[in-house]
């Protein structure tokens, strides 16, 4: 999870990056006001700031899509990142308020669980965790399906159903004691003050993650 984040925050200075390139400074010249960029019908832009200092770029609004990002470690699919207030100095980039959502692929989500857990889509918006334990000394595959959600910024999946394989009761008896090893609650670590995962579903390929955040500052290169 620390990676898949690290991962998009690398996109979003990529998207403030391709900003600054392609529409340059956004000022009035010989000035440090930024005039207005027009946005299209209906769209209303944020409002510029008036204490812009002269080595600073304002983007009022970012927003990219893209089908994938890959990092070494972390492949990202349909990726969305939104920014508002957007100040890029030599020294990195502040941030107002920023949304950042994408697909986390099941595969990449459980290597960062570990313990052998498998994750897949088990329908109607639950996910299944499958994984190996031996429990009184019978060596078994749980399969589980469970529920999704956000608690205070962690990833929690509680299992609705436990399954071991076996006949009747016994099945029924060592469900019970499998369930603690199929509930996950996954502490996501390393974020920047200021971001936080707010919300996830279950879709066929993955997680739906939304990250929110604010007054988010990044540190450039150096």
């Amino acid at each position: 999870m620390k990676r898949f984040l690290a991962g998009m925050l690398t996109m979003l200075l990529l998207v403030v990056a391709s900003f600054v390139v392609l529409f340059g400074v956004l000022r009035e010249p010989g000035t440090s006001t930024p005039r207005e960029v027009p946005l299209g019908p209906g769209v209303r832009p944020s409002a510029p700031p008036t204490d812009l200092a002269p080595d600073e770029t304002w983007l009022g609004d970012v927003d990219l899509s893209a089908s994938s990002l890959v990092t070494a470690q972390t492949p990202l699919r349909q990726v969305r990142a939104t920014g508002t207030d957007v100040r890029v100095t030599s020294a990195g980039v502040r941030v107002g308020s920023v949304r950042l959502v994408a697909t986390l692929p099941f595969e990449v989500a459980a290597a960062q669980i570990g313990a052998g857990v498998r994750l897949y889509d088990a329908g109607g918006g639950l996910a299944g965790v499958r994984r190996s334990a031996e429990i009184l000394g019978i060596e078994l595959t749980i399969r589980a399906s469970g529920q999704v959600s956000v608690d205070k910024g962690d990833l929690r999946i509680q299992p609705v159903s436990v399954d071991v394989g076996l006949p009747g009761i016994v099945n029924d008896a060592l469900s019970g004691a499998a369930r603690d090893l199929v509930s996950i609650r996954q502490s996501i670590t390393g974020l920047p003050e200021g971001l936080t995962l707010t919300g996830i579903e279950v879709q066929p390929d993955g997680f739906r993650v939304t990250l929110r955040g604010t007054d988010l500052v990044m540190a450039g290169p150096g």
